[in-house]
């Protein structure tokens, strides 16, 4: 599993010569009405062992949460599951609205 910063996600998406990772957002539902990165699909942290079928095995995954510790424990999930190209998100969504989004809610 690799670590990937906030910055390194955002400088990811706005490079057109790059395909999208999928985000996957790991955090329960009533943690995402606050806020999300957007373009993020959801499956909570527990769902994931029952709906890993839905996630791509050869599309890049970076996985969110807030703050870097579910989504390290799905990664590793994901990778030990034969995902081959599996980020995690350092630092979650906290550290993207304090580096890349000011303007996200925060909790």
């Amino acid at each position: 599993m690799q670590q990937l910063r906030v910055q390194q996600l955002a400088d990811w998406l706005a490079d057109e010569s790059r395909p999208d990772p999928l985000l996957l957002d790991v955090r329960e539902s009533a943690e995402l009405e606050i806020c999300k990165i957007d373009g993020s699909q959801h499956i909570p942290m527990h769902l994931i062992p029952m709906r890993c079928g839905e996630i791509d095995p050869a599309r890049d995954v970076v996985v969110i949460c807030h703050h870097g510790g579910r989504s390290m424990q799905v990664a590793m999930f994901l990778e030990h599951n034969g995902f081959s190209s599996v980020f995690n998100l350092m630092g979650g969504v906290e550290s993207w609205a304090g580096e890349v989004d000011p303007g996200m809610r925060r909790y």
